[in-house]
C-alpha cells in the first residue's frame, strides 16, 4: 500500500512539472518534420538541384542557361 501511494505521487509530480513545462511554452518533445524541396537533374550536366532555382525549356530543366543554350532548346 505504501509503494502504490509513493508511486501515485510520483505520477502526479512528473504530470504537473510536464504541464509546467508546456506552459511555458518549451519546445516540443518531437521537433517537426523538416520541408522537402523537390529536387531535379540537368539535361545537359546532371547535376542536381532544386526546381525552384532550375531553368525549364520544352519540358526539360537545367542549371543555367549557357548549359539550356548547349543543348539546342
Amino acid at each position: 500500500m505504501k509503494y502504490l501511494l509513493l508511486l501515485m505521487l510520483a505520477a502526479y509530480v512528473l504530470w504537473r512539472w510536464r504541464e509546467a513545462q508546456a506552459a511555458r511554452g518549451s519546445p516540443p518533445l518531437r521537433p517537426e518534420q523538416p520541408q522537402t524541396i523537390e529536387m531535379v537533374a540537368c539535361a545537359h550536366c546532371g547535376v542536381h538541384l532544386p526546381v525552384l532555382q532550375a531553368l525549364t525549356a520544352h519540358g526539360a530543366y537545367f542549371c543555367s542557361a549557357a548549359h539550356q543554350k548547349a543543348s539546342g532548346v
